[in-house]
């Protein structure tokens, strides 16, 4: 499916706002990318986030950069895949009452008399979530604990920004679902999340249906007169967004992201109404549109983990340390560990700092502490897609993506190995949320 005109395609991360042009069948444009970098700001008591104006603000110097260089003629539509589960109060005028609580942010938690769902595995099978503090079930009282002022409603980072550029942002099914309030099957809000989280419908965003399109407001049409007549679709969720760009948006491939964390995921067709399959309790699944859903299980650890180790050990870089490791054979490191520095994602609840290294003597290298780690990563992420594979009922191939990955020749050896005897592909398309966004826009276009 193609659409008339290109693509405005925004990436809407934690770590960096990126804008970029594509052609009507997704491909990007080359050199018609703008980026600014944007950092989470976090403290020790977990603290992980950001502020709303300012995000916006970095958007539209995007926007601006690319109208400037005569990029946006042509630009018919507009797509973003923007972070899951962030949560943003706001007042009676719909501005921030605090900042962007990201999905990094571990200080949430339920009040000790407040209670979960009657029946917690039906409730997950449901929601594709849990009663946890990554969720707005949990997050939403715990913010309206500490706001100074009531918040009045409640919304996502992307669906704040499409508000004050579109003047409108109903949410999609797939960042609603993130949130951890959908039930997955009726595609609207659930009444017992909804009750879990102490609030009403009407504070919550508009769920977007089918084929949903917004403009933009005068303002910004008059700034950027290329996209005055451009069709804005909901963003979407970056997961689901990665699976699809990554070439993986059916069940006979697996996603596997490893940026600054890690997360493997399968998509499947489940269109309204359809039962939704059995879910293994320790996996999450969300809507990736209104036909399709998508199952898997995150992890804190990915490229922080390789981060950490530089930093910590002063190991070498670039080809240096690619040597270094060319001589460690992976799943034969000799040294393990258990990468949940960072902590746990849903359902676990283990806080930061509980990583674990073993096997290590006194002759044991940088390098081989480094590869013990990747390695951990691995083995962690072998066991949870034989899982995953159980919800589909087949062996999967994969794609294997991000930018930590994509770093290390040795770490997409080593993710080959745990994987094998499965055929394992890497993406080397870097911008596959942005694109999987567009994809994910022309599958659900109304005159497609």
């Amino acid at each position: 499916m193609s659409a008339l005109g290109n693509i405005l395609a925004f990436d809407l991360g934690t770590s960096s706002v990126r804008a970029l042009v594509l052609q009507p069948d997704a491909v990007p444009v080359p050199g018609a990318l703008a980026r600014r970098k944007f950092s989470p700001t976090v403290d020790g008591d977990g603290a992980a986030t950001l502020d709303a104006q300012a995000y916006l603000a970095a958007l539209i110097e995007c926007v601006d950069e690319l109208h400037a260089a005569g990029r946006l003629d042509g630009v018919a539509h507009v797509a973003a895949s923007a972070m899951w589960h962030s949560i943003l109060p706001l007042d009676g005028a719909g501005k921030p009452l605090g900042p962007v609580l990201t999905w990094l942010d571990t200080r949430p938690r339920a009040a000790e008399t407040a209670t979960g769902p009657d029946d917690e595995a039906a409730f997950h099978h449901r929601t594709g979530a849990w009663w946890h503090p990554l969720y707005w079930t949990v997050r939403i009282p715990w913010l309206r604990e500490r706001s100074g002022t009531a918040p009045a409603a409640f919304s996502g980072l992307g669906e704040f920004v499409w508000s004050e550029l579109l003047g409108e942002s109903p949410i999609s099914v797939s960042q609603a679902s993130g949130a951890g309030v959908l039930d997955l099957n009726a595609q609207t809000w659930d009444a017992e999340a909804l009750s879990l989280a102490g609030t009403r419908e009407s504070e919550l965003p508009t769920l977007a249906g089918p084929g949903w399109r917004g403009r933009l407001r005068a303002e910004y049409a008059g700034r950027w007169p290329a996209l005055a007549d451009a069709e804005w679709a909901a963003p979407y969720g970056d997961g689901a967004a990665s699976n699809v760009g990554s070439g993986a948006g059916d069940a006979s491939r697996a996603a596997i992201t490893v940026g600054t964390s890690a997360a493997v995921r399968v998509a499947q067709e489940i269109a309204p109404g359809q039962a939704l399959p059995a879910l293994p309790p320790q996996l999450w699944r969300y809507r990736l549109d209104h036909t399709r859903v998508v199952t898997g299980r995150a992890y804190s650890g990915g490229g922080n983990l390789f981060a950490w180790a530089q930093r910590a050990l002063l190991l070498p870089e670039g080809d240096a340390l690619e040597a270094a490791l060319d001589e460690i054979t992976p799943g034969q490191v000799g040294v393990w560990a258990d990468p949940r520095f960072g902590g746990d994602r849903p359902p676990g609840m283990t806080p930061p700092g509980e990583g674990r290294l073993g096997g290590l003597g006194l002759t044991t290298t940088g390098p081989r502490i480094l590869a013990g780690l990747m390695d951990g990563v691995c083995t962690q992420v072998a066991a949870d897609l034989l899982v995953l594979e159980s919800t589909v009922g087949r062996t999967v191939d994969v794609r294997l993506g991000g930018g930590a990955v994509a770093a290390s020749a040795w770490w997409r050896r080593a993710f080959s190995t745990a994987l094998a005897p499965r055929r394992v592909e890497a993406v080397e398309n870097p911008e596959v949320g942005a694109v999987g966004a567009a994809l994910i826009m022309l599958a659900d276009h109304p005159n497609g």
